[in-house]
């Protein structure tokens, strides 16, 4: 197939023949890509988002701080029928390099990087079991709601995050155990038949399950190359990264460092190698709805400087190993997520597959340079705009074009 499109980069159109093939990425759809064959008729490929769950104890905030990512008016409130299913909801991440670029590109179609969230139901002792914790299985990492708040008409014990943070916990380490021991009776049937497989999966089950029973998350585990290709398709719950969301009231994040709850919470994660975030849940939803110069002198008063969108998504970053390379021009410009240490082939995969299998050569400059030169006239003239090939690592803030044939 024969995709041609018009090039990002006004230096890179004037060749000629199959090489000079480039390809822009148009958000057509929500959670969409499209390119074009020359037909002209659209060729459609998914682009995965980064999936976070919210999930906690029941009533601790996850539907307001979902509300508050997301810009939804999910209904929150005590756990009924009507919200035993999850929410899901979509955040754009905020880029200010997209920004610059579309300054200065002024496109069609504007298509910032952007995050799945989540909103499951709580979960607790003898609670709802499978449906949820299917649920948390779908997702890439937990962000586990945490109360560092008192509130009389709905608690009737004071808040001890650290308590809460443990027992939520123990219902996942509890479930995964039940996966494991399923696993583990089938690798035992299995192994009879001499295969060498099966007996290294039942003894790595048999450590495992020990290792769950002394109330130790599985992401604690020191697996091996070879447990995790036996666990891939595992569904392990304990074994995702989790950042945890210490939420507060207005008068205790107006002075979080000094919380005891939160500051308890903060070791305990420090220890499990974890992240904690401070959060307003309600303040940050009521937030949400103010237009922009409200919205930031009200943070102003509470001492913030982002939002909690924003440092979430820094975090959940930092914490998945995930970056940004970016595709611009007058047709698009457009943040693509991958995981740090990717190849530019597979990179140019996230756009389309058929980039990646015809991957040829990519035209790469910094964001960074090209924002110090103004143009990508002046960034080449400086020599900053450069060709790599199939084994150069992409780089957060790479803008960038995909030569391919196929």
């Amino acid at each position: 197939m024969d995709y041609t499109t018009r090039p990002p980069f006004p230096q890179a159109a004037g060749g000629r023949g199959r090489e000079n093939r480039a390809f822009r990425a148009d958000a057509l759809g929500k959670g969409r890509s499209f390119c074009y064959n020359t037909a002209g008729k659209p060729c459609k490929e998914m682009e995965r988002y980064m999936k976070l769950g919210i999930v906690g104890l029941p009533n601790v905030g996850k539907t307001t701080l979902f509300n508050a990512l997301t810009g939804s008016q999910a209904e929150t409130g005590s756990y009924t029928a009507a919200n035993a299913r999850p929410n899901i909801g979509q955040a754009k991440v905020p880029d200010e390099r997209l920004d610059w670029l579309a300054a200065y590109w002024h496109p069609k179609k504007y298509s910032p990087a952007s995050i799945d969230f989540v909103d499951v139901p709580g979960v607790s002792s003898g609670g709802k079991g499978n449906e949820v914790f299917q649920a948390i299985r779908q997702v890439d990492a937990l962000v586990q709601v945490v109360r560092c708040f008192d509130n009389e008409d709905i608690f009737l014990e004071p808040a001890d995050a650290v308590r809460d943070a443990e027992s939520f916990e123990l219902e996942l380490i509890l479930a995964d155990i039940e996966i494991v021991e399923r696993r583990l009776e089938r690798a035992k049937k299995n192994a009879k038949g001499g295969d060498k497989k099966y007996k290294r999966e039942a003894e790595m089950c048999e450590a495992l399950i020990a290792h769950l029973t002394e109330e130790k998350p599985a992401r604690d585990f020191p697996f091996t190359d070879e447990d995790r290709d036996i666990l891939a398709d595992g569904g392990l719950l304990t074994v995702k990264p989790v950042i945890y969301a210490a939420n507060l009231d207005e008068e205790g994040m107006a002075d979080y460092a000094n919380n005891a709850n939160f500051k308890a919470l903060s070791d305990y994660a420090a220890a499990r190698g974890a992240a904690v975030l401070p959060v307003a849940a309600k303040f940050e939803e009521d937030l949400a709805e103010l237009d922009p110069d409200e919205a930031q002198m009200f943070m102003e008063d509470l001492g913030l400087h982002e939002t909690g969108l924003d440092r979430l998504i820094r975090t959940s970053y930092d914490l998945l190993g995930y970056i940004s390379f970016l595709t611009a021009g007058e047709d698009d410009v457009h943040a693509w997520t991958i995981v740090r240490g990717t190849k530019a082939p597979k990179a140019a995969g996230k756009i389309h597959t058929d980039i990646e299998r015809g991957f040829i050569r990519a035209e790469i400059v910094a964001f960074e340079d090209l924002k110090a030169c103004g143009s990508m006239a002046a960034a080449k003239e400086k020599g900053l705009f450069r060709l790599e090939g199939k084994e150069y690592v992409m780089q957060d803030g790479d803008v960038t074009m995909f030569r391919f044939n196929v």
